[in-house]
């Protein structure tokens, strides 16, 4: 009789485990517990995966991190009930750095590609861009079409829009790991052009900047910005959400004209 139970109260602890796991995920506030929105607001803050990246994330005078994307995922952050908090990654293992939860999401003037679309959850396009060529000024107006650039070394950030386009163009390049140091590469003169962002080139190089001897040529492709989460995340629909907000206050097009970029539709 005690053996029979024994057996019986074993088979009940199983049942109740059996039944415990295949409970329904529970809900907070209305958000599921296993959804990376509810991971990323019960510990209070999102971790953002950037490079160094004008104007979108750059150090300023006091080595805080600023920028338009910067603003744009602080003011996020805050209407989420979180802290944005910045990590410089490896632009090439972007992908992987989300994989592992080392970050929460990408944001830093990403072009929406093939390879990211597939490899992450993203939100609308944000901003608009194009990859351009850039190289010393007196030598850019020497190349007026795609064509044009057979002798040309290239540089750029491994893993890039602008990678891809130099190499869709039918072209090489040696990989670097960020724009900032393509465009080193040319002004050095280790490289003849880099392909970077327009949005980049425009802040980084001419009068009164650091690159006052190069200057952006043609464009070679055009193109969107997008933030990117963990795929299968419900955080894209989430901060979809909130940039519709601030587009229709006007708080996103005041962050945009402070840093003369344009909005996407």
């Amino acid at each position: 009789m005690k053996k029979f139970g024994k057996a019986l109260a074993l088979l009940f602890a199983v049942a109740v485990m059996l039944t415990a796991c295949a409970k329904p995920t529970q809900t907070t506030g209305g958000k599921e517990e296993g959804s990376d929105l509810a991971y990323i607001q019960n510990k209070g803050e999102m971790i953002v995966g950037i490079t160094e990246y004008e104007p979108m994330n750059y150090k300023d005078d006091k080595d805080e991190w600023t920028g338009f994307d910067t603003e744009f995922a602080e003011m996020v952050a805050k209407k989420l009930g979180v802290t944005a908090k910045f990590v410089v990654i490896e632009w090439d293992g972007k992908i992987m750095e989300l994989d592992s939860k080392a970050i929460d999401c990408v944001w830093n003037g990403m072009t929406l590609t093939d390879e990211v679309l597939k490899g992450m959850s993203c939100t609308n396009p944000y901003v608009v861009n194009a990859q351009v060529l850039v190289m010393k000024k007196d030598k850019i107006d020497t190349y007026k079409k795609v064509e044009d650039l057979k002798d040309v070394t290239f540089v750029a950030e491994a893993g890039s829009a602008g990678e891809k386009a130099i190499q869709e163009a039918g072209y090489t390049c040696t990989g670097v790991t960020a724009q900032s140091d393509a465009l080193l590469e040319v002004s050095s003169g280790a490289a003849d052009a880099c392909v970077i962002d327009i949005t980049m080139a425009k802040a980084m190089t001419g009068e009164g900047t650091s690159y006052a001897d190069l200057a952006p040529g043609i464009s070679l492709t055009e193109e969107s910005y997008g933030i990117g989460f963990r795929k299968g995340s419900d955080m894209a629909e989430a901060v979809n959400k909130v940039i519709d907000e601030l587009k229709k206050d006007g708080s996103l097009q005041k962050l945009a004209d402070k840093y003369q970029l344009t909005l996407a539709e």
